[in-house]
């Protein structure tokens, strides 16, 4: 393909597959094409078949890629704790970077990521789904014109059953540290719904490529499924703006709730709307107008699209970059440092259903979502199983 975008995918066995096909079926219409696929098991990728008649060759490791290739554009859809260090490798080998959310686990890799940026001369993209929607972008600049006026609280609730196999599929899932010793922090935070809490951080930064910047963290950390790191979460947090945030999410319920969301500003309420087939972001002003911005959930691809623009343009217009997923990396470990020793629910009201193989505790959904209604932690409603962690000083965490 003449002139078109080289772009090599590492990872490719889960969700980095939507890239291959994104690719595949589009990629004349893009102006990319995929030059090599980096994934050591290779009875993973589930378009093998559509790969091999491409003629893309698939590689065992980003060192036997970049042995005798090169490419525009490196896209990983890889484990946590080699993210950095893997976008590192490619920055130095002459390809920009779209890494998928979250950016890294600590603030070391996160500075390294940084600094290997600025010394390639390449752009980093943190593939945060919302952030890179044309819909959140008009939501922003209105937020940044005073459209609604100042921002005052935001909250959000993600309640996503997981069953037994999400947590099986790989050797990291559940995790707080690797085998050798990196960190991995995988939680319901860091994961699944991360999206969703750097979302609100995003949509309060300062300029379009900014997220707030953190001033402290009071999370509760819960977990019913046998796995090191938290399957439920509740957390206040506040800006340097003195905004408060709400963020509770779970996978430890049996039934599905949300992303629901609901952002108070001066003027405005801004919230997602209760439709499960056609749901939109709603602005109900104080004088009775409403307006609305199309769902961003419809856009989960516009991240790649906006890396083959930058490059095929030159042009590194790129709204999510690492400094601006540094807040979502400082709020995971303030929430750790928060509560070191994540509490266990009680055995009582952790249920099993064999046939979905899902652990589910009896009455967290309801009780999550009243704590969401009403702007509070479990531990403030007095909830028998609730117990509140340290307020963290974002400034302060290591």
């Amino acid at each position: 393909m003449k002139n078109s975008v080289k772009i090599v995918l590492i990872g490719v066995g889960g969700y980095g597959n939507i890239y291959v096909e994104k690719l595949l079926n589009d990629g004349i219409e893009l102006n990319a094409s995929i030059v090599g696929i980096v994934e050591p098991s290779v009875e993973r990728i589930s378009n093998y078949d559509r790969i091999k008649n491409h003629g893309i060759k698939v590689y065992s490791s980003l060192e036997e890629f970049y042995k005798n290739n090169e490419a525009d554009l490196a896209v990983f859809s890889t484990p946590i704790h080699l993210h950095a260090s893997q976008a590192c490798y490619a920055l130095k080998h002459g390809s920009n970077v779209l890494c998928e959310k979250p950016m890294c686990a600590s603030l070391q890799e996160a500075k390294e990521l940084i600094e290997t940026r600025n010394l390639t001369g390449k752009f980093v993209a943190i593939g945060f789904n919302w952030s890179f929607s044309p819909s959140v972008h008009d939501l922003k600049r209105d937020i940044l014109n005073g459209v609604f006026g100042k921002p005052k609280r935001l909250k959000t609730i993600v309640n996503w059953p997981r069953d037994g196999a999400y947590y099986n599929r790989n050797n990291w899932a559940g995790r707080m540290y690797s085998d050798t010793g990196e960190p991995i922090l995988d939680s319901v935070a860091n994961n699944a719904t991360s999206h969703y809490l750097h979302h609100m951080f995003y949509l309060l930064g300062a300029k379009m490529d900014e997220s707030a910047q953190l001033k402290n963290v009071t999370a509760e950390l819960y977990r019913a499924n046998p796995i090191e790191s938290f399957d439920t979460c509740a957390a206040k947090i506040t800006t340097e703006e003195d905004v408060e945030i709400y963020y509770y999410a779970t996978h430890a319920v049996k039934d599905s709730y949300g992303p629901r969301f609901l952002y108070e500003f001066e003027q405005a309420t801004i919230y997602r709307s209760e439709s499960q087939n056609d749901s939109q972001v709603m602005v109900r002003f104080k004088d009775g107008k409403e307006k609305m911005y199309p769902d961003p959930e419809k856009d989960h691809i516009h991240k790649l699209i906006t890396c083959i623009n930058a490059i095929a343009n030159e042009n590194c217009d790129i709204p999510c970059v690492p400094e601006t997923a540094t807040p979502h990396v400082q709020s995971i470990i303030s929430m750790h440092e928060s509560v070191p020793e994540i509490t266990l629910f009680p055995e009582n009201l952790i249920n099993f259903d064999k046939e979905a193989d899902v652990r589910w505790v009896e009455g967290l959904g309801e009780t999550l979502i009243q704590c969401y209604e009403q702007w509070t932690l479990p531990s403030e409603r007095n909830i028998p199983w609730a117990k509140r962690g340290k307020t963290i000083e974002v400034r302060n965490i290591d």
